[in-house]
């Protein structure tokens, strides 16, 4: 037997797709005869034993086809029955992208309005507590992104340049000067517009003695996320003095023994299919998401800062030595006004500051993610409590995505279960929160076997993670005079595990040493902040792992591609010492590791190349080759200034009085040495400025 074709029909009606190959289908000559599941051809003439057979099968809500010739010899005609079978399938079958329905909720509630399209979702969302919040919030930031999507040049207007002291305007910016007896007086140091990865490094800053405000667009303390960890990473705020041991233990919901990855490899060939790949140290920590961010506002009030909750973002202004940020209350419509010295954009994908300062490249690609906590009916035998799916796959690409399960046991009975995919951003398909939770809930028991009306539902966990492809470290614009983008605003996100706040946590030193320096000596305009970044050269090197999982917009690949991808990359993995998997998915891999493992499966699998620059094309190719040179360079120039570290803080007294800017520059320097060659930070500090000190240094 000889597999001929081998096909995804992006469609779940594979009763039709089967009724079309047996009664429409249109074969180049021969004869067909209906099957149970296809149907047989033979080609024209007595030829016993040549017959071509093709079945169809759905699974992850599409549907699949493949041709099998049972012979040892090709068929006459075999080859124009493949040509034509593809080209009539593409033509009655084309990829269509999903479209949000508008909705009037002034005549139904929202599970009423989208039961029509997306009826297994309208139906478990009332299932779960807050449900109705929680789907209108989804709603409503699918909305937000699509808009954002497919007009990058039509962005609202968000920052706005004023008259600084000396009269000029920022380029491209709309002066809108104002009358210096008319602004408000400086009320904070530090503005944090979002208050989920923000109110942790904003906790971090008001414990060092500045004055800090965080504004949230929800209730605080909400969150429709879960985070998971390691107890290494952990390790960093308690030796940054955030929280304590004890408080650290008192978040985290749960641990688990190991972390499996595999995806499907049923149908990939040989050299593409891999071991289970066992990260014991990656992830295994689940996170309380709403107790540290309910403990982060506790400590940021504590040290004398505010929150305003139910509050959203309109606008900031830039005038001189302020910014003037302009916010609505949602639950009176009341216009609150607040300057600051800095604004931090802690907003995420949804932040129109980040779209428009980037404009069409905000974001090169984002992983659409959906879930949900199940408090109870998820169990043995399951899934056994004691352990995760870090990255799981049970099918081939479906309908244009290639979907990736993610589950994380959160304590006692409960789990949490993400599903998403690695996505292109394109005007024509933007990607859908609302499209993938119709398929979490309709293929969940695919993946785990249950019953969903037996599972006892927790909150939705949702959101769109971004990514960006940087060539260097200036690339992406992460600041503008006095605001500074972090978290998933800036793109600070790993392209494998896409754990925003993992990579928040990790960097948590680096950046909080650098914006304090930057408030201590007033180095507030763009040329100083843009040092401020979680930028890493060897991560950005990586950025083709997560092009390679995308189907591009308009292209069909064969389903098994990107299986077969992550599987030679995983293999190697699996096959490798256990640190060398810990080192890569937490971003503490060097030149010489990156280099030996992308060798190791060129050699393997030589048809990954051409995978590669099949999906990726020409153009990206070049540019992930401006970021192989950009993490070579950094990698000489780190190894050519290893002993910088080492000195910096002999000379920081000397340097920092003399030459402020200078110093923030060495400094963010010397994090960027250790960091590509994958060490911990030798200049962090442990948080041990007193408040007096901070205060009288953030004196405007």
């Amino acid at each position: 037997m000889k597999e001929l074709l081998y096909l995804e029909v992006p469609t779940p009606e594979a009763a039709t797709v089967l009724n079309w190959l047996q009664q429409e289908f249109m074969v180049p000559s021969g004869v067909k005869v209906a099957a149970p599941t296809g149907f047989r051809w033979q080609p024209a003439g007595d030829r016993d034993g040549e017959t071509v057979a093709g079945c169809v099968w759905s699974l992850q809500r599409t549907t699949y086809l493949k041709l099998f010739r049972w012979s040892d010899r090709p068929i006459a005609g075999e080859g124009a029955l493949v040509r034509a079978l593809r080209q009539q399938v593409a033509e009655k079958f084309p990829t269509t992208y999903p479209e949000l329905p508008e909705i009037d909720l002034t005549k139904s509630n929202i599970f009423e309005a989208l039961a029509p399209k997306y009826p297994q979702t309208a139906k478990y969302f009332q299932r779960m507590p807050n449900g109705e919040r929680d789907l209108l919030r989804a709603y409503w930031w699918e909305k937000r992104w699509r808009e954002a999507v497919r007009n990058p040049q039509q962005h609202k207007q968000v920052i706005f340049q004023g008259q600084t002291s000396q009269g000029q305007t920022s380029q491209g910016q709309t002066s809108q000067g104002q009358n210096p007896e008319a602004l408000p007086a400086i009320t904070y140091d530090l503005i944090y517009v979002g208050g989920a990865l923000g109110v942790i490094h904003a906790a971090m800053m008001a414990r060092l003695g500045y004055r800090v405000l965080l504004l949230e667009r929800l209730p605080f303390g909400r969150m429709n996320r879960e985070w998971n960890i390691s107890r290494e990473e952990l390790q960093v705020p308690i030796d940054l003095g955030l929280f304590t041991p004890a408080e650290v233990e008192g978040l985290i919901a749960t641990e688990y023994r190991d972390g499996f990855h595999k995806f499907f490899d049923a149908n990939n060939p040989p050299q593409a299919r891999a071991n289970v790949l066992h990260t014991p140290t990656v992830l295994n920590v689940a996170i309380a998401a709403d107790r540290i961010i309910q403990l982060c506002g506790q400590k940021l009030r504590e040290a004398g800062g505010d929150i305003w909750d139910e509050t959203e973002f309109e606008r900031a202004d830039v005038t001189g030595d302020r910014i003037t940020m302009t916010a609505n209350h949602l639950p009176t419509g009341e216009t609150r006004q607040v300057a600051g010295r800095l604004l931090i954009d802690a907003m995420g994908t949804a932040s129109p500051i980040a779209w428009q300062l980037n404009g069409t490249r905000a974001f090169d690609s984002v992983c659409p993610t959906v879930g949900a906590v199940i408090a109870d009916g998820i169990d043995w035998p399951v899934w056994d409590l004691d352990y995760g799916d870090v990255l799981f796959s049970h099918g081939d690409i479906s309908r244009g995505r290639q979907l990736i399960w993610e589950l994380f046991p959160i304590g006692g009975k409960a789990v949490t279960v993400y599903l998403f995919h690695y996505h292109q951003v394109h005007p024509e398909n933007p990607g859908s929160l609302l499209e993938m939770y119709e398929d979490f809930f309709s293929i969940l028991p695919e993946y785990r076997r249950c019953d969903l009306d037996k599972l006892t539902w927790g909150k939705a966990t949702f959101g769109y993670i971004p990514g960006h492809f940087s060539q260097s470290e200036g690339e992406r614009r992460v600041s503008f005079d006095r605001l500074l983008a972090l978290g998933d605003a800036a793109s600070l996100q790993s392209p494998l595990v896409f754990t925003g706040f993992g990579s928040m946590i990790r960097n948590l030193g680096r950046l909080t040493d650098l914006l304090d320096t930057a408030l201590k000596h007033d180095l507030l305009m763009e040329q100083d902040l843009g040092a401020i970044r979680a930028y890493q050269s060897n991560v950005a090197v990586t950025w083709m792992f997560s092009k390679g999982m995308m189907v591009p917009t308009g292209r069909t690949l064969p389903p098994e591609r990107v299986n077969s991808m992550l599987n030679t990359f995983f293999g190697l993995l699996a096959d490798a010492e256990e640190d060398v998997a810990d080192r890569f998915i937490k971003d503490r891999f060097d030149w010489w590791l990156f280099n030996r493992l992308a060798l190791k499966a060129a050699v393997q699998n030589p048809m990954l190349l051409w995978w590669i620059w099949d999906s990726a094309g020409p153009w990206d190719l070049w540019r992930w080759m401006g970021s192989y040179v950009t993490f070579t360079l950094s990698s000489l120039v780190a190894w050519l200034l290893g002993w910088l570290p080492v000195i910096a803080r002999r000379i920081q007294p000397w340097l920092e009085q003399r030459a402020p800017g200078l110093w923030l520059r060495v400094l963010a320097r010397c994090y960027a040495i250790d960091l590509t060659w994958g060490q911990r930070a030798r200049v962090a500090r442990t948080v041990s400025r007193s408040s007096t000190e901070a205060v009288s240094s953030s004196t405007v």
